[in-house]
């Protein structure tokens, strides 16, 4: 690598850094501790670096001399191997006299970065990485990294923050005064539309989504698995969008390919699945009530975002909304959100803090009342429930049977005030 252009890249960025304006994202960050912060693409990884790069500085902690700030996704970089990676170092060294901090974005594009990363924590310096892969999450990564970083999921905006983009302040006790009709009018493009930061000012956001999704297809998934049988794969993706609130089996999902002529082996459908997962398109959550042995194969699916989601649906209100209630309790709870199927069907269960919560876009039909109702009482009573809740679109009310209480909350309200995101 040119040593000029390296340099140039750091000047660069720093250039840049100072420039970008941010609408600050709740996170809290101990000091001299390494950070990898991983989730899909565009959902703000970045931005993390920015924020934490402008905190510092503002805080006295660094100036922006002391930084060392390096995109893999530069096509400068796109020949790098994991043996070059040192010449940063250099390069920022023949520029700087002092030690920097270092912030390497998508850093995942370099195969075998892991043991540079490791030398950087040995060595002592304070290192921030973000990827678009949850490969670096796994077991194989922790143990080559050796508990020298603390990994972070970044998920797509939250509502809060997509009324904070808006200039909408939600304050204590929101929901009694004016604020309450300016949350629910503001609401539909979030729930339509998703977190992502960049598309809330665009007018065409179902195009930026479109190819926001081609991004991670081809790039994250396809060309980064070297998958051939390409047509398989958008076939799965679209499949899973078309089902996403119904539990389906491997068997199942494997069947409704092979109908579309898009015939894959089991293995395959396996494979690819994670791919999904691993790009963070999708996440999965099992069935609390199965066997061991189906808990991996007898899932329920989501998308990471609601945009996403969208673009693949027509008549998309029940899929979303149920949606979105997913993405929050994983944000919560991550891998300890369960749904129950076994004689009866309750959306989703979260044991360890005693709550379940059904997903119903309204309950005006006395059928669909009687039945949600009836599912969330019976799993109370075998698993002593202390939280149950109806998300609907816009009803709201209290529910008591049999001296249990059941909370029915708008979906807008829901978002702001119970999942709590420890983020």
């Amino acid at each position: 690598m040119d040593k000029q252009i390296i340099k140039q890249i750091i000047l660069e960025k720093q250039a840049e850094i100072q420039s970008v304006k941010l609408i600050n994202r709740h996170i809290e960050l101990e000091d001299s501790v390494n950070y990898i912060f991983v989730g899909i693409r565009r959902a703000g990884k970045s931005y993390m670096l920015y924020q934490q790069i402008k905190t510092l500085i503002n805080l006295k902690k660094a100036t922006i001399e002391n930084i060392l700030f390096i995109n893999f996704e530069d096509e400068r970089l796109s020949s790098m191997k994991a043996g070059d990676l040192n010449i940063f170092l250099e390069c920022y060294e023949e520029l700087y006299a002092h030690k920097p901090l270092v912030f390497l974005d998508e850093i995942q594009n370099v195969n075998g970065w892991e043991k540079f990363a490791r030398r950087l924590a040995d060595s002592k310096y304070r290192v921030f990485i973000t990827g678009s892969n949850a490969k670096m999450l796994s077991k194989e990564m922790y143990t080559t990294l050796g508990g020298r970083y603390i990994a972070i999921e970044i998920f797509p905006f939250s509502f809060r923050e997509y009324l904070t983009f808006n200039n909408i302040n939600v304050k204590k006790n929101w929901e009694y005064d004016k604020t309450r009709y300016q949350v629910a009018k503001i609401f539909d493009g979030y729930f339509y539309f998703g977190g992502f930061a960049e598309l809330f000012p665009l007018k065409d956001k179902r195009s930026w989504l479109n190819s926001l999704y081609q991004k991670i297809l081809l790039g994250d998934i396809i060309y980064r698995n070297d998958i051939r049988n390409e047509n398989a794969i958008r076939v799965l993706a679209k499949k899973l969008a078309e089902s996403v609130m119904q539990p389906s089996s491997l068997s199942r999902i494997k069947n409704i390919i092979d109908s579309t002529g898009a015939n894959i082996a089991r293995n395959t459908l396996v494979d690819y699945l994670r791919y999904l997962s691993d790009a963070y398109l999708i996440f999965e959550i099992s069935n609390f009530s199965s066997k061991l042995s189906e808990k991996e194969t007898f899932k329920k699916r989501y998308f990471y975002d609601n945009g996403l989601l969208n673009i693949f649906l027509f008549n998309p209100e029940t899929k979303l909304l149920e949606n979105l209630v997913a993405v929050e309790l994983k944000k919560k709870y991550g891998e300890n959100v369960y749904f129950y199927h076994k004689n009866i069907e309750v959306d989703f269960f979260i044991p360890q803090e005693y709550r379940a919560v059904q997903v119903a876009y309204n309950i005006s039909d006395i059928n669909t009342r009687q039945r949600e109702v009836k599912a969330l009482l019976k799993l109370a009573e075998v698993y002593n429930l202390k939280h149950l809740e109806i998300i609907t679109w816009d009803e709201e009310s209290v529910i008591e049977e049999n001296n249990t209480l059941i909370k029915v909350i708008p979906v807008w309200k829901w978002v702001l005030l119970y999942p709590c995101k420890k983020q």
